[in-house]
């Protein structure tokens, strides 16, 4: 049965899910949880002055955040977690209402991300994301939209017109996966239905970034109450798991523990708020100026820091076994998996890894591997991308779970638990790079 604790951690999971239906509505979350927690917004904009004791965030784009705490000595290095906010979707076009056979409005849409299709028909969805608002005095504003009801449905084509649909069937996004507005009478009413939930007038509206969600609660389910289903468990689950880590941590005297959260992950990373922009370099280098260090010593401060990579991990499927390495299988609700690929596509080596795994020890966190089948390939990573602007010793690692990319997904309640209490530790701790291949580890 699933303990107090997982419980209490899973239902905060869903309520983190439910609340975060697209990567603006992560980052307001969590910026609405630093401020609780007393940190205090930067802007990019503007002069930072950094007080040490104290904690901050600033966000790129609405949709990527960074968030820190100075020590109360000299700084001795980074601590970083680098999650991402972004997950597979449908993105609605800019003027995407279109008119079928005369009884539908339908909305046109593209593939956002490398995603599974099918699983998207006959669901209930909605729409969410920001307009940019044009105001009285000029100012354009970003409104944050969520269209909370059952609004559009992809319905499927009935197996009497097409026998072989059960035999495999290759989607055309741009023929069969538009999502249906309603009748005739829907036409002209989507921007409408958008103004009304941000809280402007339609023709206030000068742009949009919005995407279609899978409506719902997720759920807890199994014999035991073990799983835990919703949409964006990859990566939210290894936000959510970073940020609570992040925010548990007691002080740390000497590293200075920072909270990473990416956007565009999943076409790339190659914006200016994705894992491959100076997002994080920037945010270092103005840390290490604020602290009054010279150049030398932000260069030394980098090169004895320690960053962990979280984006979730396939856990062996029970009809796919085959699809697995041979060895290194790891399993739901068995613990933090630690990803390796020779190829250095997961960052993860015999260094980087042994320091992590020192971490988990101490958190009591059970630690499992993963690695891709000698004949398949996997995709590159956020920390082997931004390994490319802050160069330093990078684990990369997830929580397992099946269905990766659907718009539904499954990963165990007890693994979130499991990440918290390794984060805390880690956000606690620093490792001393002694030279010649020796390091220590100073932990709380």
């Amino acid at each position: 049965m699933m303990e107090n604790n997982d419980l209490k951690v899973t239902e905060d999971l869903l309520d983190f899910l439910e609340k975060s239906p697209t990567c603006f509505h992560v980052v307001a979350n969590i910026r609405e949880r630093l401020l609780s927690e007393g940190y205090t917004e930067l802007f990019e904009g503007q002069k930072w002055e950094l007080l040490s004791g104290k904690g901050y965030f600033t966000a790129r784009n609405e949709s990527s955040v960074i968030a820190f705490r100075m020590p109360e000595k000299r700084p001795a290095g980074f601590m970083i977690a680098a999650s991402h906010s972004d997950s597979p979707s449908f993105k609605i076009k800019e003027d995407p209402e279109i008119t079928s056979e005369g009884a539908y409005t339908r909305l046109n849409v593209e593939k956002y991300g490398g995603m599974l299709m099918h699983p998207w028909f006959d669901r209930p969805l909605s729409a969410a994301g920001r307009v940019m608002v044009r105001e009285k005095d000029g100012v354009i504003t970003t409104k944050l939209v969520n269209i909370d009801r059952d609004l559009m449905m992809i319905p499927s084509l009935a197996i009497h017109m097409d026998r072989k649909a059960n035999e495999g069937h290759e989607l055309n996004a741009q023929k069969e996966l538009l999502p249906i507005l309603g009748d005739e009478t829907a036409e002209g009413k989507f921007m409408d239905i958008v103004a009304e939930a941000a809280g402007v007038k339609a023709e206030d509206i000068l742009s949009h970034d919005l995407f279609l969600y899978v409506r719902g609660r997720g759920s807890v389910w199994g014999a035991s109450g073990e799983y835990v289903s919703a949409g964006h468990i990859d990566d939210l689950q290894c936000v959510y798991g970073t940020m609570e880590g992040f925010i548990a941590a007691g002080k740390n005297e000497s590293a200075i523990p920072v909270l990473a959260v990416f956007d565009n992950e999943e076409v790339g990373s190659g914006t200016k708020q994705g894992a491959d922009s100076t997002f994080l370099s920037d945010v270092i280098e103005r840390i290490g100026l604020a602290a009054g260090l010279t150049l030398e010593e932000q260069k030394a401060l980098t090169a004895s820091s320690f960053m962990v990579s979280a984006d979730n991990a396939h856990a062996v499927h029970p009809a796919y076994a085959e699809k697995a390495d041979p060895v290194n299988r790891p399993k739901i609700n068995k613990g933090i998996v630690v990803k390796y690929h020779a190829g250095q596509k997961y960052t993860t080596d015999a260094v980087s890894g042994a320091l992590f795994e020192e971490i988990c020890r101490k958190a009591g966190a059970p630690v499992q591997h993963f690695t891709n089948r000698s004949d398949m390939n996997g995709g590159s990573t956020l920390g082997n991308i931004s390994n490319a602007h802050v160069s330093l010793n990078t684990v990369d690692i997830g929580l397992p779970q099946l269905a990766m990319h659907s718009c539904v997904e499954t990963a165990g309640v007890h693994d979130t638990t499991a990440l918290i209490n390794s984060m805390k530790v880690f956000f606690e701790s620093r490792i001393e790079d002694l030279g010649h291949g020796r390091y220590i580890m100073h932990m709380q």
